[in-house]
């Protein structure tokens, strides 16, 4: 690879990058903008670069090595392109109109005129794609389609804290087994689309937890998980926040949320904290995750008592989610409005319910208004009660796995109470 000619492609393919922002010189871009432009390149692409990655790029951290095919990639890819090799045969090393590459030097001198036979020109471009794909194949470090061996890689991680969010979390990993020409990533969660490339030859890669959770990180070579592990974010107590895409949600303080037995963000709160409810309210999120022992998804009682009494604008269905948040699992009990039953899915372990082909009527209730739910497993085979009514049944068929903590999802606003586990006799309560 000429460096000298590759550095001139990722210069101009910033350039273009630039123009496509129009935010300005990028010697006055700060922290935020590369955030930002972290989230935009993510939601474009699928892949996320990391602020580091992209600060490195522009310059604003000192790093002399190539970036990894992966990152050009999707450089490219948000420029416009298909792949960082489609970019460099369309592109020409000219400036782009109004771009202001402010510390780059894009001029390119012409290369230098050499005169060959014309027999030995034809075998020679004859004879390159095949170094090219010899080079390729022997870079890659493995047969084509034969997977990585796993053992060769190492992945592990630690919280900056034992609980609360943010909470960052240092990913250590081992990644020179796989070919120059493979693509790394590190996924935080089950959730592979939002993958983030890292540098082969690192080690290191940093990255916050803005909600609590049981997660599953993965490390990747191409499409290939060669390693995971387990991380539960703890929640250190009930947390309240409204989520508001990606980077930082809106936490509320303990003291505006609790109750007398439990708690509760109401339109007073909403408005005290200037937060708009119309036309569509925001995503209000209430979380208690923690180590819960031995308790298990495939024999327990869930009770709870909740409501939401939002139904302005979009919120018309008061449509409220349960969640029991297991360990690489999860059990998903939807209500709503009476009149919008016929919009719900069920699901727990494997199994999914859906309102199209059952009839799951009973999940409807009058939100406004303190509602009981009931949820019970023995042996796997799960019931739901809404206000002392059978409402669904399902059978699970994961294995089972243990409880960590829950989640609940309301439109608005949303309030809960009497909130426990039992098991074995044993209560939990929240």
């Amino acid at each position: 690879m000429n460096n000298s000619f590759e550095i001139k492609y990722i210069l101009k393919c910033l350039e273009l990058v630039e123009a496509r922002l129009n935010w300005g010189p990028s010697s006055e871009w700060t922290t935020y903008d590369f955030e930002k432009l972290s989230s935009i390149i993510a939601e474009t692409t699928g892949v996320t670069l990391s602020i580091t990655t992209l600060k490195r790029l522009w310059g604003k951290i000192r790093y002399n090595n190539i970036p990894a095919v992966t990152t050009l990639n999707t450089l490219a890819k948000f420029a416009g392109y298909d792949s960082w090799r489609e970019f460099k045969q369309q592109v020409s090393l000219h400036p782009v109109g109004n771009a202001q590459p402010d510390r780059r030097e894009t001029t390119v001198l012409p290369p230098v005129r050499k005169v060959f036979p014309r027999r030995w020109m034809l075998g020679l471009m004859g004879f390159l794609p095949l170094l090219l794909i010899g080079y390729l194949l022997l870079s890659s470090n493995k047969k084509p389609g034969k997977p990585l061996d796993p053992v060769a890689f190492a992945f592990s991680s630690n919280k900056i804290m034992s609980t609360g969010v943010p909470n960052s979390v240092i990913f250590h990993y081992n990644a020179l087994a796989a070919g120059v020409a493979d693509s790394v990533f590190i996924s935080q969660s089950w959730d592979t689309s939002r993958k983030v490339a890292v540098p082969r030859q690192e080690n290191t890669w940093s990255s916050i937890y803005y909600a609590p959770g049981y997660y599953r990180a993965k490390l990747m070579v191409n499409k290939q998980i060669v390693k995971e592990h387990d991380l539960m974010i703890a929640s250190d107590g009930w947390l309240a926040l409204l989520e508001a895409g990606p980077g930082a949600p809106y936490y509320f303080r303990k003291t505006d949320i609790e109750k007398d037995s439990g708690i509760a963000v109401n339109k007073a709160l909403l408005a005290a904290s200037g937060i708009q409810t119309l036309p569509t309210p925001p995503a209000l999120r209430f979380f208690n995750v923690r180590d819960m022992g031995d308790l298990d998804n495939y024999n327990f009682t869930f009770e709870t008592t909740l409501k939401s009494d939002f139904k302005e604008g979009t919120a018309a269905c008061q449509r409220i989610q349960v969640l029991i948040l297991c360990k690489n699992d999860v059990i998903f009990i939807p209500l709503c409005a009476k009149g919008c039953v016929g919009d719900l899915s069920l699901y727990a372990a494997g199994t999914t319910v859906n309102s199209q082909a059952a009839d799951l009527s009973g999940l409807g209730c009058t939100p406004e208004e303190w509602t009981t739910l009931k949820v019970t497993a023995v042996n796997g085979k799960m019931q739901v009660w809404v206000n002392g009514k059978a409402a669904a049944n399902l059978t699970m068929v994961h294995a089972p796995t243990g409880i960590v903590g829950l989640q609940y999802r309301f439109n608005g606003t949303g309030a809960i109470k009497d909130t426990r586990f039992t098991q074995h006799g044993k209560t939990i309560v929240f």
